[in-house]
C-alpha cells in the first residue's frame, strides 16, 4: 500500500521506512515497555514518483527533518498508539508534500505611480523643514 498524496501522486512504500521507539509522555507504566513512537523516513532521493522542482521545495520546507542522508525524518509520539502515531507521522509527511506541490508564484516587478512618488517626496521636504527649523534662532534685521 503506498501512501496517496493527490490523484495521481503516489509515494510507495518502498520509499518509506518505520520505526518504533519508546516514547516519553503519557503511558504510565506502558512507557517503560511498549514502543509507541514513530520515527518515519521518507528516502527523498530515491523517490522517483515527485518532479526535481519539488524535491527542491520539500528539501527547504523539511529544513531540519532532512538527514545528511537524504532523508525527511518524521517523528510522531503524541499517542499512546502506535497506530496513531504512525498515521499522523504519515499526515505529517503528506501535509509537506501537499505544500511543496504548490509552486510559488513568480514576482512581477511594478513600477511607483506618480501619486506615490509625490507622497514621497513631499514627506522630505517636510522632514526638511522640520530639521531646519531646528537650528540655531536667527535675528536678521
Amino acid at each position: 500500500m503506498s501512501l496517496i498524496v493527490r490523484p495521481g501522486i503516489e509515494i510507495p512504500d518502498s520509499d518509506l521506512e518505520v520505526a518504533f521507539t519508546r516514547s516519553s509522555g503519557p503511558g504510565g507504566q506502558n512507557v517503560n515497555k511498549v514502543a509507541s513512537a514513530v520515527q518515519l523516513r521518507f528516502a527523498l532521493e530515491r523517490n522517483v514518483t515527485l518532479r526535481d522542482d519539488v524535491k527542491a521545495r520539500l528539501r527547504q520546507l523539511a529544513g531540519q527533518r532532512l538527514t545528511d542522508a537524504g532523508e525527511l525524518l518524521i517523528v510522531a509520539r503524541e499517542s499512546r498508539s502506535q497506530e496513531q502515531n504512525r498515521r499522523a507521522a504519515e499526515q505529517r509527511l503528506l501535509e509537506l508534500v501537499r505544500r511543496a506541490l504548490i509552486a510559488p508564484k513568480k514576482r512581477h516587478a511594478t513600477r511607483p505611480t506618480r501619486a506615490s512618488k509625490q507622497r514621497r517626496l513631499d514627506g522630505k521636504t517636510r522632514s526638511q523643514q522640520t530639521k531646519k527649523l531646528r537650528g540655531r534662532v536667527r535675528f536678521d534685521d
